[in-house]
């Protein structure tokens, strides 16, 4: 009992396969999830501080690293399941929520709870590093992805998450990280060779044409 559980816990983040039940030529865990996330918000949160935004970066380490601890109680749900409605998305957080805030009061020390309690909320919000956080995210995601289109993985869905992610990362346009990974990176991806390279760049050019004629 107690804050072992805790620090027993993240193994566990390494059994924990993301977009399980779906053939995939690489795996990908959760606790290698978070870290990629971190390292990405880290280079977002450099381009936004370089262009004079102001930046909490313990706040950033914090909400990257710790941002799907949640799914040790729930597993990992694709993502087009997961965003299907906002109604099922309001209740899958309610659910983490709920279970991770019963972990924390049973497991921590009286005197960390309400520190764990904010470390380990929902940490996509309204604020910047809140913002980085969920354009971090989708961009692990969208490279998930691209790396099953470019080995030619058959399954349709990764075509979905990687149209997905991309029209979620340009929701975040107006941040100069999201900025400088449209006109920069992802032209750089796009200029791997690989054989359906001709489809996605059809995919990405007409998501971003569609954000231009908005």
């Amino acid at each position: 009992m107690g804050v072992h559980q805790y620090f027993k816990s993240l193994s566990d983040l390494e059994k924990l396969i993301r977009c399980p039940g779906k053939f995939k030529y690489q795996e990908h865990n959760v606790a290698a999830h978070s870290f990629k996330v971190t390292k990405i918000a880290q280079y977002l949160a450099t381009v936004e501080e370089y262009n004079g935004t102001q930046i909490n970066w313990k706040s950033v380490y914090e909400k990257a690293l710790n941002h799907d601890y949640p799914e040790i109680f729930t597993g990992d749900i694709k993502t087009p399941v997961k965003y299907a409605s906002k109604e099922l998305k309001r209740l899958f957080s309610e659910v983490e929520e709920e279970m991770i805030g019963k972990f924390i009061d049973s497991e921590f020390p009286e005197q960390y709870r309400t520190i764990y309690h904010e470390r380990l909320k929902e940490g996509k919000d309204d604020t910047i590093e809140g913002q980085i956080l969920a354009v971090a995210d989708k961009i692990d995601l969208l490279y998930e992805s691209f790396g099953e289109i470019q080995k030619r993985n058959p399954e349709p869905l990764f075509f979905e998450i990687y149209d997905k992610s991309l029209r979620t990362i340009i929701q975040f346009s107006h941040l100069h990280c999201v900025k400088d990974f449209l006109n920069n990176i992802l032209p750089d991806m796009l200029q791997e060779k690989f054989i359906p390279r001709s489809e996605l760049r059809e995919i990405t050019m007409a998501i971003l044409q569609q954000k231009e004629n908005e």
